[in-house]
């Protein structure tokens, strides 16, 4: 199948890759399949360039990842930003970031995100 371009079968090998700590290789695969339209490769891609791990951290890929994960349905990355924009609203102290975020977690917790649910819950 990767052989094909299958976006899950590339995704997976990159996955296995990442858990094997073989970071350049994820890196290939997943790239590859977010390009394809996979949402868990941006998710990974995300992870990557947010940490360092066989790219350079890079805040604006490490965001646009997540964003675009985000936006094609991928609970975690919903969830994921609304984390990100409650740090943003404590630095800025902002009520409207804060707003952001719930709403984020709102959209995740109708994708099935547990997480979300119990940010929502927890208050």
């Amino acid at each position: 199948r990767i052989e094909a371009n299958d976006p899950m079968a590339l995704r997976d090998k990159g996955r296995t890759h990442y858990f094997d700590g073989d970071y350049e290789r994820a890196f290939e695969y997943c790239s590859k399949a977010a390009e394809l339209g996979d949402m868990e490769a941006h998710c990974y891609l995300y992870m990557m360039y947010e940490a360092g791990l066989g790219v350079e951290k890079d805040k604006g890929k490490e965001t646009y990842h997540l964003e675009v994960a985000a936006i094609g349905g991928h609970p975690r990355a919903r969830h994921s930003l609304g984390c990100n924009e409650v740090g943003l609203a404590f630095q800025e102290d902002s009520d409207s970031i804060l707003n952001r975020a719930v709403k984020h977690w709102i959209i995740a917790a109708k994708l099935g995100d547990d997480d979300s649910i119990v940010r929502l819950t927890e208050g």
